[in-house]
C-alpha cells in the first residue's frame, strides 16, 4: 500500500482537500457495516458552478458528478453479497466516492480505486484511510482515464463500475479500457438506476462482442426504483 494511504498522513489529506473544495464525512451503509466517506459539502453548487464556467467558455472543465456517491453504488454494494470476494483482485472504474470498491474490500477483495479525475481520488484517499488497517493494506487508489491509462502489470477478473454510462461518447473508450484489464474468463459489474440510455449501451455492448446478462436490485429505502446491474463476460 502507497505511503499516501497511511492513516497518519490522513490530516494532510483533509487539508488537501478543503483548499479545493468543501467537503464532508457521511454516515452510510456499506458491506453491510457501518462506514463513513468523504463527499462534497455541496456538490449542487459544484455543478452549477461547471455549468457556468462551460457556458463562459472555459476548456478543460468537467462535471463533478463524482461528487456525491448515487444509489447505483449501493444497488452494486448489496449485489456483491452474493460474489466471493475473499483475495480476489478487483477493479472499480469511476469510482467517485468509491463506495462499490470499499463495499469489495471490506468483503475481503484487493482493491484498486481508480478514477479519471484527481479531486474524487483524493477524497477517496480520505475514506480509505480510516479504515482498519487490515483493509487499508487491500487497496491501491491511482488515475485511470478510458482508454488513456492502463495498470500494465496487472489484471482483473471482477471489474466494477457504478454509473459510467451515462454519456455515449465514452462507450468506445470504457469498451477498449474493460478489454485492456480484464482478466480472460472475467466479469464486469455495472450498475445503473435503469436509465434510458443504458437501454441504448445494452444494445451498443452487446454488438461489440460482449455477453450480456441482466440483473435487477432493490434497495430497502425506495424499493419502486431498482437498481440495474449489467454482468458482461466475453
Amino acid at each position: 500500500m502507497t505511503s499516501e494511504l497511511n492513516t497518519s498522513t490522513l490530516d494532510e489529506l483533509e487539508a488537501a482537500a478543503s483548499e479545493k473544495f468543501a467537503w464532508k464525512w457521511d454516515a452510510i451503509s456499506i458491506a453491510n457495516q457501518p462506514c463513513k466517506l468523504a463527499v462534497a459539502a455541496d456538490p449542487d453548487s459544484m455543478l452549477i458552478e461547471a455549468c457556468e464556467r462551460q457556458d463562459a467558455g472555459e476548456e478543460g472543465v468537467i462535471d463533478p458528478f463524482w461528487a456525491t456517491t448515487w444509489r447505483a453504488a449501493a444497488g452494486l454494494d448489496r449485489f456483491l453479497d452474493q460474489i466471493d470476494l475473499k483475495d480476489a483482485p478487483v477493479l472499480e472504474l469511476g469510482c467517485g466516492t468509491g463506495h462499490a470498491g470499499i463495499a469489495a474490500m471490506l468483503r475481503g477483495a484487493n482493491v484498486t480505486l481508480t478514477d479519471g479525475v484527481e479531486d474524487p481520488l483524493l477524497l477517496v484517499r480520505m475514506s480509505v484511510s480510516q479504515l482498519p488497517e487490515q483493509y487499508r493494506e487491500k487497496c491501491k487508489v491511482q488515475r485511470l482515464r478510458f482508454g488513456i491509462d492502463t495498470i500494465d502489470d496487472q489484471s482483473f477478473p471482477i471489474i466494477l463500475g457504478s454509473d459510467v454510462t451515462y454519456l455515449r461518447q465514452l462507450w468506445p473508450e470504457l469498451d477498449v479500457c474493460l478489454r485492456q484489464h480484464l482478466t480472460a474468463g472475467g466479469q464486469v459489474l455495472l450498475s445503473d438506476p435503469f436509465r434510458f440510455i443504458a437501454n441504448e449501451f445494452r444494445e451498443w455492448i452487446q454488438k461489440h462482442g460482449w455477453h450480456y446478462t441482466e440483473h435487477k436490485v432493490e434497495l430497502a429505502d425506495d424499493p419502486k426504483h431498482p437498481i440495474r446491474v449489467m454482468q458482461l463476460r466475453l
